[in-house]
């Protein structure tokens, strides 16, 4: 299997599977004299991990990341830093459940991978998806926790990168009720209290259905100079929609008004400007932070749209491998509304794709970031 590395100068480069004995990634690129531990990975895996709450998998993982390269204790001052060379993290598995999957080891699930991996391999990992299970991303939020590290570094400012769920199902927020205080007040990452009352019910009874639902999910970076991104081919937006449509079961992306800018008259969509404390500001953000592919200096804001989860309870038609035609159900731990756990995921795709970016300005123009 070929392509599992992202980035240009920070990059990123995930192995493991859902089932094995463990997960991880090596990251390259990151600057020597970072301070760098493994709690401050840690704080952002404890976001995506399993079994938070009876809306998420049940799978028992403590998400242990373990940093086994690329820092050093170097006079004990600063604790260990990094030391410029490459940065290998391991998430060790505990608590998988193969035999949950032994009834569709011959089985397509309609809507998951199953099919295209054995057509392109002749080979899958029936346990959990493998390589495509959506477990793969936590080797990702603890690439995105450096990542953020080295923004503050090179960028020698706050950069502040949260993301929340904007939309589950059918039912969307009240963005007038946004409230960023309210994502750590409930189990879905939502910043309308209003909307979570909706949600509960609806995903208890999807849950009980055995049944799933799609969900949106609304990314914003704060704190990011203009400058960031390179035209034609190295666009600071298009990278980060490819980085969030890498994301297992992401189907669509935009970047500030996206598809809504096409209903909108030239004048209603441009961000008209004015000076303030000697530098151009924007009056509104409907580009969401990036013109031409190169920030603006105001917020970076890109949305995603996850689809449901292809594992259920419910029988679905589909076929063997053999070419038997047959019903599939899916037993086992499965989120009722993956997009939940893609809310950390996001954030640290962002955050991946900006680090890159903020090196790769600077080997280009040097340490001014504006």
């Amino acid at each position: 299997m070929t392509h599992n590395t992202f980035g240009h100068i920070f990059r990123v480069t995930t192995w493991g599977e859902s089932h094995g004995p463990a997960l991880g990634c090596v990251v390259d690129g990151t600057p020597p004299g970072i301070p760098l531990t493994e709690e401050d990975l840690q704080v952002w895996l404890n976001k995506r991990k399993p079994g938070t709450s009876k809306f998420v998998t049940q799978r028992r993982e403590p998400d242990a990341v373990k940093i086994l390269s690329g820092t050093f204790e170097n006079d004990g001052a600063l604790g260990p830093v990094t030391t410029g060379t490459p940065i290998s993290l391991m998430i060790e598995n505990i608590d998988q459940k193969s035999k949950d999957y032994s009834d569709i080891r011959d089985k397509y699930r309609p809507g998951h991978a199953d099919f295209t991996y054995q057509a392109k391999y002749g080979v899958r990992d029936y346990r959990g998806g493998g390589r495509s299970s959506a477990r793969e991303t936590a080797a990702r939020v603890a690439a995105g926790g450096i990542a953020r590290k080295v923004l503050t570094h090179v960028l020698a400012r706050e950069v502040t990168i949260r993301a929340a769920l904007v939309q589950m199902g059918p039912h969307k927020i009240d963005h007038a009720n946004w409230d960023w205080a309210e994502i750590n007040n409930n189990p879905f990452w939502c910043p309308d209290p209003q909307a979570v009352i909706t949600w509960d019910s609806y995903l208890t009874d999807l849950r009980k259905a055995g049944s799933s639902c799609g969900a949106v999910v609304e990314v914003v970076a704060d704190g990011i100079p203009a400058g960031l991104g390179a035209p034609i081919y190295a666009k600071l937006d298009a990278e980060i929609a490819a980085a969030l449509m890498s994301i297992n079961a992401v189907k669509g992306v935009e970047i500030g008004n996206g598809f809504y800018a096409a209903s909108l008259s030239g004048e209603a969509n441009a961000d008209e400007m004015r000076m303030e404390d000697d530098t151009p500001s924007f009056l509104s953000n409907n580009a969401g932070g990036v013109l031409g592919g190169i920030s603006t200096g105001a917020e970076i804001v890109a949305r995603f749209a996850v689809k449901p989860t292809s594992s259920i309870l419910n029988p679905r038609k589909t076929v063997t491998k053999d070419g038997e035609e047959v019903d599939v159900a899916t037993k086992g731990r499965h989120d009722p509304c993956v997009g939940i756990r893609a809310v950390p995921v996001g954030e640290a795709m962002v955050a991946c794709v900006l680090a890159d970016h903020a090196l790769r300005h600077r080997a280009q123009v040097g340490d001014g970031s504006e």
